[in-house]
């Protein structure tokens, strides 16, 4: 429902006009300029604009949590005739996670565990929190019988079997960030720490690296390096360096957010390119939005835990902004972005457009960025966003899993899901970053825009 508290009154004439003529003196009474205030009329935006507010956010995230709630159940069961497993003494090698419609352990849910964490903080209800601490504490409480398992039958994957063997960034980081978020303020009942020392192991030690020393994939071509790679790793060693006081962790995520930055980010644009690869010129120059997300996403997880003094923090800071006016300057009118940032007959994409929402939100709730700037168009693409969540808690419009392309096609014809798990997580932080901003700020519109 509107807020009426924060829109200007449409004068009476204007309404006596519309409403208060009779048919035949509508017909005589032509609307025109000298008649008519026709600055005041009412625009048909194709997504809402100027309508957002506390009540409907937060019945948004209601909506996706209780759909994601009923649909990830925390529950084992035998592979052949899907009994129930309740007693873990009992579990063996077939048994297997509850089937929902999405999985309990990857790095979209990494995303989303850590994203209901914080619509509680915002919002205050801790069942948001608790879908998260309940989940992880459920993955921790299996754990130990799965890796038995894998230990006693050779070539044997549990339903675990990424916990226990990360054989990809994409593997460690997210889980494990939301791993050691968890953490603060409560005493778990499981203890997590072991699998988060895993998960830092794999990203320090065992990850594929170039011989700069940047964490790199042999896929598809031998030594790539994809933008997505910075969000599966940095925000993981920047929470590991906040929960054990050991600063090794952040130097290193500092020194490999350059080292990928340096090689992918196109100044001129104020874009990432999606891919690089060494040894071939030129770069699969391709702007593909998520990825730019990811790398805008790793920036904030950096600037929520480096310190204020800290040395390295004035250039990440003006890192962050470039990319933010890079990004900003190519939204479309209805808040969205294109698949390809720089490509406006690629098609409009959700998850996207939510992680932008939730950093730029982000950037104005801890003063890195002006609200009178981006308070607006932050508040159009949570409008967008929230054009994507249909009655039952889907996101709709969010792109499937994307490798690394090397022509336009591949990213103009990539599927689109609401069963595309990229979407939930960033739906969720967008919403609670957005309740955050206008609990604390207050817009109108004056002469028909959107101001702070």
């Amino acid at each position: 429902m509107m807020n009426l508290k924060k829109f200007s009154l449409i004068p009476f004439a204007l309404l006596a006009i519309y409403g208060c003529q009779s048919s035949s003196q509508k017909d005589k009474a032509e609307i025109n300029d000298s008649n008519t205030p026709l600055h005041l009329m009412k625009p048909e935006y194709p997504v809402m604009y100027g309508e957002t507010t506390l009540d409907s956010i937060r019945a948004d995230i209601e909506r996706v949590y209780a759909y994601l709630d009923r649909v990830t159940p925390m529950a084992l069961e035998q592979k052949a005739d899907h009994t129930t497993v309740t007693d873990l003494a009992k579990i063996d090698t077939n048994t297997l996670f509850k089937k929902g419609d999405f999985r309990l352990i990857s790095y979209e849910w990494g995303v989303t565990y850590g994203a209901m964490l914080r619509a509680s903080e915002v919002i205050g209800d801790p069942r948001y929190a608790a879908y998260t601490t309940d989940r992880l504490e459920f993955i921790g409480r299996v754990l130990p019988h799965f890796q038995k398992l894998e230990s006693s039958h050779q070539g044997y994957r549990s339903p675990v079997h990424s916990v226990v063997q990360p054989h990809a960034l994409d593997d460690a980081g997210a889980m494990c960030a939301a791993m050691i978020k968890a953490q603060y303020g409560r005493t778990p009942h499981t203890d997590m720490k072991p699998s988060i020392s895993n998960y830092i192991d794999y990203i320090l030690t065992k990850e594929f690296r170039l011989k700069d020393g940047t964490l790199a994939r042999n896929r598809p071509q031998a030594n790539t390096l994809w933008l997505d790679d910075l969000y599966m790793s940095l925000p993981a060693l920047a929470q590991m360096a906040r929960f054990t006081g050991d600063n090794r962790y952040l130097d290193e995520a500092m020194k490999q957010f350059w080292l990928f930055a340096d090689k992918m980010f196109v100044p001129e644009k104020g874009l990432y390119m999606h891919g690089w690869v060494e040894g071939m010129e030129p770069h699969p120059a391709f702007h593909w939005a998520r990825a730019n997300g990811w790398a805008l996403l790793t920036k904030v997880e950096l600037l929520n835990v480096l310190p204020e003094g800290h040395p390295a923090r004035g250039k990440l800071l003006a890192q962050f902004k470039k990319h933010v006016a890079g990004i900003v300057a190519l939204q479309h009118g209805t808040g969205f972005w294109h698949q390809l940032l720089d490509r406006n007959d690629s098609y409009l994409e959700t998850s996207a457009t939510a992680i932008y929402a939730y950093c730029i939100a982000r950037g104005i709730n801890a003063g890195w960025l002006d609200i009178k700037a981006y308070g607006p168009m932050v508040l159009q693409a949570w409008n967008a966003v929230h054009s994507k969540i249909n009655s039952q808690g889907q996101v709709e419009g969010t792109c499937v899993g994307t490798g690394m392309g090397f022509d336009p096609a591949f990213y103009y014809y990539r599927p689109v899901n609401k069963f595309a798990a990229h979407g939930y997580g960033p739906v969720i932080l967008a919403g609670a970053e957005i309740y955050e901003l206008i609990k604390n700020n207050t817009y109108v519109i004056n002469d028909s825009s959107l101001q702070f």
